[in-house]
Order: structure tokens, then C-alpha cells, then sequence
């Protein structure tokens, strides 16, 4: 399979060592040394291409891969406002577009069971809900795009809580995200529910960005030759 990658930071190059040990061949590395060849031209020649760059720049990476006829997975955080709409481009232009937060295989199963958590406790109203999520210094948004799936899962169960805050909040309807930058830390989240009586907690710790690198290049893998909007859940089959 022919990988064009949009983003070629730290983890473009951990991606294409990954993709490369995969039997993959790269035929596009876009980074910031030379963004005059993140053309249409260009990324025609993959068969799919996986976007990891920054908010300020992921929404028209994907709309140019889209519109380039070439699959795209999409790792960038922080441009999800403009989700619906790169969603309905790649429908409108029988495209293929598989986003997540984090394509981490554990993270996606530690998704599986925050959400089951979350439905447990919900008949629960003494236990108080919060997060913290801790990043290296790099990571250019707060809270995390991880951080954020894991809050909407909870608000989705939990009648208390209205909203996620990144701050410290004493409203009972607020789900507090704490998010911590220290180095090096490629990705921890907490998620604590808290009584009187006693805590629950569950854990996600990264050690090194590989687990992430290998669910993009598996999302790649799956994504090639399809059409359609596609998830870490399709992928992984949770």
C-alpha cells in the first residue's frame, strides 16, 4: 500500500518507521520544511493518506485529500468543529474519512469501558465524576482530543453533568478536566468517581507513541478501498 503522510513531526516519523516494518511504502512526507508539496497531484499518488498535523491546518488537509479522490485518517485534535462539514464533503464526494481522537488499540478499549462505567454509575447520584489528563509540554491543545471522547461519554450517561469545564469547578453540573503539561508524558487519563463511601478510578497510561502510530496504520489498512466514514471502533471491531 502506497502512504502519503500530512504531518511529518514526531509522529509522522513514528507512523512511517510502523508502516515501513508493515511492508508499506511511503510516497508522500509533508512537513513544515515543505508544505509547498501538499498538493492534490502529490496525494494521488497513495492510496491513502493518514493527516496528523495541528488544528490550524487538519480541516483542509482532509478536505484536500478528500477532494484528491484518496482516503484520509485523520489523527490531528482540536478542529472538530468542522467535523460535520468534512464529514459531508466526503459523502458528497463518495470519499473515505476514518478521524479519531486516538488510535491507540488500548485507548479504545479503555473507551469501551469508560462508556460501560459510565452506565453503571449513572443511577448513582453520591459519586462526583472528574478527569485529569496529562500531556507532554508539545501538545498543543488542552484538554485533549482523548480527554474529550472520554467527557462526552460520560455526559452522555450521566444526568448530572451538563458540560466539561478545563478548569477547576464547584457546580455539580460541571465535569471538571484537569489537564497537566509535563515532559515527557505521551498520554495519561484518569477518570475518578469519588464518595463519601469510597473511589473508583480507571487508568490509561501511554508509554511511547508506537501504540498510536500502529492503530493509524492499521485504520490505513482498513480504510484503503473503502468508502464511507469510519471510526477506531470499525477498526478495532469494539
Amino acid at each position: 500500500m502506497k502512504i502519503a503522510l500530512i504531518g511529518y513531526g514526531k509522529m509522522g516519523k513514528a507512523i512511517e518507521q510502523i508502516a515501513i516494518q508493515r511492508g508499506h511504502e511511503i510516497v508522500l512526507k509533508v512537513g513544515i520544511e515543505n508544505l509547498g508539496d501538499n498538493t492534490i497531484e502529490n496525494i494521488r499518488k497513495a492510496d491513502v493518506a493518514i493527516e496528523f498535523t495541528g488544528p490550524e491546518s487538519a480541516f483542509e488537509n482532509v478536505i484536500r485529500c478528500i477532494e484528491a479522490g484518496v482516503p484520509v485518517v485523520c489523527g490531528s485534535t482540536g478542529w472538530l468543529t468542522r467535523y460535520e462539514e468534512a464529514k459531508n464533503t466526503c459523502l458528497a464526494h463518495k470519499g473515505a474519512l476514518l478521524y479519531a481522537s486516538n488510535f491507540s488499540v488500548g485507548v479504545n478499549i479503555f473507551f469501551a469501558i469508560n462508556k460501560r462505567l459510565a452506565e453503571l454509575m449513572a443511577p448513582h447520584k453520591e459519586y462526583n465524576v472528574s478527569m485529569t489528563e496529562v500531556h507532554h509540554t508539545e501538545k498543543k491543545d488542552a484538554p485533549s482530543g482523548t480527554a474529550i471522547t472520554l467527557a462526552e461519554q460520560i455526559l452522555d450517561k450521566n444526568e448530572q453533568k451538563k458540560q466539561w469545564v478545563n478548569n477547576p469547578s464547584n457546580l455539580s453540573q460541571d465535569l471538571v478536566i484537569i489537564s497537566e503539561r509535563i515532559d515527557p508524558a505521551p498520554g495519561t487519563h484518569i477518570i475518578t468517581y469519588k464518595s463519601e463511601i469510597d473511589d473508583i478510578e480507571i487508568k490509561h497510561t501511554a508509554h511511547n507513541r508506537t501504540g498510536f502510530a500502529t492503530g493509524a496504520v492499521l485504520a490505513a489498512e482498513y480504510l484503503h478501498d473503502k468508502k464511507g466514514i469510519y471510526t477506531m471502533s470499525d477498526v478495532l471491531g469494539i
